[in-house]
């Protein structure tokens, strides 16, 4: 399975998702968006970029640069890059991907996630 599907498979996992090209990339959205797929979009790197809880975008970048970074654009706004053209911990990226829908999604979807 490609990174994109893997990553596809994760959002759409999740209640209330919906998926559209913005920007030239797959995008999930949950009320807005909370996951956009990289696909070399502003480098030569395959990787996604996502909301994230405060905190999380730096102690992340500066705990592992190699698979984190802090994405153009809405990096100041502190979501977190993950690259996917590495060894990628899928498991650690199902938890990355939740915690974005967890700072966009509404109260009613996050409480039918947790139920």
């Amino acid at each position: 399975m490609s990174p994109l599907e893997r990553l596809r498979e994760l959002c759409l996992a999740l209640p209330g998702v919906t998926e559209k090209v913005s920007h030239g990339e797959p995008t999930w959205f949950v009320r807005r968006t909370f996951v956009m797929f990289a696909d070399h979009h502003h480098d030569d790197r395959l990787a996604f970029w996502c909301a994230a809880p405060a905190g999380a975008q730096e102690e992340l970048v500066a705990a592992d640069p190699q698979r984190f970074f802090r994405p153009p654009y809405v990096g100041g706004r502190g979501w977190l890059g993950v690259y996917l053209d590495v060894d990628v911990d899928w498991a650690e990226v199902g938890e990355i991907v939740t915690d974005a829908y967890r700072e966009v999604a509404p109260r009613k979807l996050v409480a039918e996630l947790d139920g």
